[in-house]
């Protein structure tokens, strides 16, 4: 069973998201929280394997209630749950630890998808998604200390990286490297190895974010 936490300040949004995921059978709802702090409470006692978190919420919002359980090294999956898909803040979210974002009228199977793909570690962000949020938002140009661990990636996982970095999932980029897709996950396990990144989203921020990709370049 897949554990989830639902965490927003509307009781109505928990109770539909909890009504969705009920009628799933491999997804169970173990708790809600009402504000951020509530949240990193209830995950620390339910110890959930995905948690839907809103952005704005009372007492804690969901940046900083992310930051905490990434900092606690919380094994939960932070979707972060927003109304707007050029939402500054979720790419601050995304940069505290968040796997991914939701849209809170988003349809009930890309709800029930999302989690499932934040448990199995695939791509949680659509192509379109993931080049406007991180073109808008990361820093560029950085510095040789934060080029210095892309350089010992091999040539095979620069190209997953890129690839990845366009949020296509593994099946798509097996495809396009005429890989398998365990040859493509274990090379994704070694990336996020070298770079010390939780995820393939924090891979994506970091390797904008030291100028190793470029917005706006191929980087294919």
């Amino acid at each position: 069973m897949i554990r989830v936490v639902i965490a927003d300040d509307q009781t109505l949004v928990r109770t539909g998201f909890r009504l969705i995921l009920d009628l799933e059978s491999d997804i169970e709802v173990v708790g809600e929280a009402a504000d951020g702090a509530e949240c990193v409470r209830r995950v620390g006692q339910e110890q959930p394997d995905v948690v839907l978190m809103d952005v704005r919420m009372p007492v804690l919002d969901g940046i900083e209630a992310t930051r905490r359980l990434t900092e606690a090294g919380s094994r939960a999956r932070v979707l972060v749950l927003t109304t707007f898909d050029l939402d500054e803040y979720v790419f601050e979210a995304l940069r505290a630890g968040a796997a991914g974002f939701l849209l809170k009228d988003a349809p009930r199977e890309q709800l029930v998808s999302a989690i499932r793909q934040a448990v199995d570690g695939d791509a949680l962000l659509a192509p379109s998604v993931t080049r406007r949020l991180i073109e808008r938002f990361a820093r560029t140009g950085g510095s040789s200390a934060a080029l210095a661990p892309f350089e010992t990636l091999s040539v095979r996982e620069r190209e997953v990286l890129a690839l990845v970095a366009r949020g296509w999932t593994n099946g798509e980029v097996a495809a396009a490297l005429f890989l398998g897709d365990a040859t493509v996950k274990t090379h994704i396990a070694r990336m996020l190895a070298k770079l010390g990144a939780r995820d393939r989203i924090q891979a994506i921020v970091m390797a904008y974010e030291s100028g190793f990709l470029r917005p706006g370049a191929d980087n294919g």
